[in-house]
C-alpha cells in the first residue's frame, strides 16, 4: 500500500507541461486496457485463434508494466529510460514477429520461419542497445548492424516466404498480413528515427527539435496495440465464417 501510494505522489509531481510524463501515463492506461480486453475476449474465438489473442494480450501487458515503470524512471531522474525500453522492446518485438507465424499457421507456416524472425529481431534490439547505451563512439556501425537485420525482417514479411505463405492463404489472413507489414515498415520507423536522434554520427542533427520519447510513447502504443486490434479483427472475421459454414 505504501509503495501504491508513493506511485501516486509522483503522478502528482509531474508539471502540467511534462508531455513525456503525460505520455509515459497515457501510454501505461492504454495499453492496460487493451490487454484486459484481448484476455477477456480469448474465449470468444475458436482454440485455433485464442494463442494469437493471448500474445497480443501479453504484448501489451509486457508494455503496460514497463511503461509503469518507465514513467516513474521520468519522474525521478527527468531522463529517457533507455534501458527499460530496450527491456519492454526485446520482450514484446519477438512477439510481434511470432504473431506473423501464428496467423500463417493456416497456410502451412513452419516454426523455421517464427524462428528466423525472432532471431532477426533480437539482433536489431541488441545491436541497437548496444550503440545507443554501451559503445556510443561506434553507435554508426551497431546501428547499421540493426538496421540491416530490421530490413531483412521487412523483406520476409513483404517479398519473402512470409508473404507467399498470407498470399496462399487470401482472404482476411491476406488483409491482415498486409496490415501487419505496414505496422512494421511505418510504425516501426520511429525506432531507427530516434535512435538516429539519440547517438554521434555522421546523421546527428537531422532529427534535432524531436522529442523523441513522445514520439517512442505515442508510437508504442499505436503499433502494439494496433498489431493486437488487427489480430482480434482477424479472430472476429475467421469466427464468423466458421459459423455461416
Amino acid at each position: 500500500m505504501e509503495n501504491l501510494m508513493s506511485s501516486f505522489s509522483l503522478v502528482a509531481k509531474l508539471a502540467t507541461d511534462d508531455y513525456v510524463g503525460f505520455t509515459f501515463f497515457v501510454g501505461c492506461m492504454a495499453m492496460m486496457a487493451a490487454s484486459a480486453f484481448f484476455f477477456l475476449s480469448m474465449n470468444s474465438f475458436d482454440r485455433k485463434w485464442r494463442t494469437s489473442i493471448l500474445v497480443s494480450g501479453l504484448i501489451t501487458f509486457i508494455a503496460a508494466v514497463h511503461y509503469w515503470y518507465m514513467r516513474d524512471y521520468w519522474s525521478g531522474f527527468a531522463e529517457s529510460p533507455t534501458f527499460f525500453r530496450y527491456v519492454d522492446w526485446i520482450l514484446t518485438v519477438p512477439l510481434m514477429c511470432v504473431e506473423f507465424f501464428l496467423i500463417l499457421r493456416v497456410a502451412g507456416a513452419k516454426t523455421s520461419l517464427m524462428w528466423r524472425l525472432i532471431f532477426l529481431s533480437v539482433i536489431m534490439l541488441v545491436t541497437g542497445y548496444l550503440g545507443e547505451a554501451v559503445y556510443r563512439d561506434q553507435a554508426w556501425l551497431w546501428g547499421l548492424i540493426s538496421g540491416i537485420a530490421y530490413f531483412v525482417i521487412v523483406y520476409d514479411i513483404w517479398l519473402g516466404k512470409a508473404k507467399k505463405l498470407a498470399v496462399e492463404a487470401g482472404g482476411s489472413v491476406l488483409k491482415a498480413h498486409k496490415t501487419l507489414c505496414w505496422f512494421v515498415l511505418v510504425g516501426w520507423a520511429i525506432y531507427p528515427i530516434g535512435y538516429m536522434a539519440g547517438t554521434p554520427g555522421w546523421y546527428e542533427g537531422l532529427f534535432g527539435g524531436l522529442d523523441l520519447n513522445v514520439v517512442y510513447n505515442i508510437g508504442d502504443a499505436i503499433n502494439k496495440i494496433g498489431f493486437g486490434l488487427v489480430i482480434y479483427g482477424l479472430a472476429v472475421s475467421q469466427s464468423e465464417k466458421t459459423l455461416e459454414a
